[in-house]
């Protein structure tokens, strides 16, 4: 539910009835994970998504269900045998989901100031008192967060597509003339400042933090990869040609940075799309960062095997967004 944040607080304190189907298992393979939801209106207005449409409408039907009768429902899509066997005839993907729907009470103590937190982007969390004996957990995460260091027109698509892609964008550039809202109007934060300056006073920098410096000058170039590699981030990268590549390798090592952090910068930055545009360079770099911090090959699906999605893969460590007790 928190994840619809942004579109359920209007509705809520309009005083629409809205109704919430949340998945709390999944066998196998499934389009999205535990914790994700689908909304609902008397007037069958649907606001997110739970399968990408084989399950939808008997999704949609049973938060309806829960609309009208004020009380939770339960379902199960996929499962087809005993003791949760599996066929294809299940979900398209050939697993199974179970999902819970349930009234969300606006006037509920910590409901709509949990989907205002989970709408600005801040850690959010709220035990949902199901009324049947169910106590529905909820957790959501800080947006990661991306670092666009540079405002030129490579640095705008990067904001978009960043933005689009789920990430907290802040732009950094020495130039207030070009940090504005007209030219990032999809950034969460703009900053007025030498890069490696606010690098350094960057608060919290974590494993889902990515920096990517774009500023096309080895004067700021320099300081802030040097900043950036010494910080606690995720992911560093540059963009470049090879040539700037190598030549601002060399400036960095006379700099002091190490072999070892100059193997964690990503330069060039991007996978090998055939970017061309500055729109299809930022979707070549989102998708470097993504796998980067997926741990993912980064080649096509129809060259690898195995599931399709982190959280069917035995050991890989996910956030559970979404416990019943």
């Amino acid at each position: 539910m928190l994840e619809l944040a942004a579109d359920l607080l209007p509705l809520l304190e309009a005083g629409v009835p809205v109704a919430a189907v949340t998945i709390t298992r999944v066998v196998r393979s499934a389009p999205r994970g535990v914790g994700a939801t689908l909304a609902v209106t008397p007037d069958a207005r649907v606001i997110g998504s739970l399968s990408g449409g084989c399950v939808e409408g008997d999704a949609v039907m049973l938060g309806l269900d829960a609309l009208r009768s004020a009380e939770v429902r339960r379902g199960s899509f996929g499962f087809t045998g005993p003791d949760d066997a599996i066929v294809a005839a299940g979900l398209a993907c050939g697993g199974a989901i179970e999902v819970v729907a349930y009234p969300v009470d606006g006037a509920a103590p910590g409901v709509r100031d949990a989907l205002r937190r989970a709408a600005a982007g801040r850690e959010s969390a709220i035990d949902l008192d199901l009324g049947d004996g169910t106590v529905l957990a909820l957790r959501r995460r800080p947006r990661p967060r991306l670092i666009v260091l540079g405002a030129g027109e490579h640095a705008a698509a990067l904001c978009r597509v960043g933005a689009a892609a789920g990430f907290a964008v802040t732009v950094c550039d020495p130039w207030a003339l070009l940090v504005t809202r007209e030219r990032f109007p999809e950034a969460s934060d703009l900053v007025v400042a030498a890069p490696h300056d606010y690098l350094a006073s960057l608060e919290a920098p974590d494993e889902r933090t990515a920096v990517c410096v774009l500023t096309h000058d080895e004067r700021l170039d320099v300081p802030a990869i040097r900043t950036a590699l010494r910080l606690p981030v995720g992911f560093v990268g540059a963009m470049g040609s090879r040539a700037t590549v190598a030549r601002r390798a060399a400036l960095l090592t006379q700099a002091g940075v190490t072999d070892a952090e100059l193997g964690r910068l990503h330069s060039p930055l991007g996978l090998d799309l055939g970017a061309e545009t500055p729109e299809e360079t930022a979707l070549a770099v989102i998708a470097e960062i993504v796998a980067a911090r997926r741990g993912a090959s980064a080649l096509p699906l129809r060259a690898t095997g195995g599931p399709l999605h982190a959280d069917a893969v035995a050991g890989c460590t996910v956030p559970t967004p979404v416990t019943v007790r």
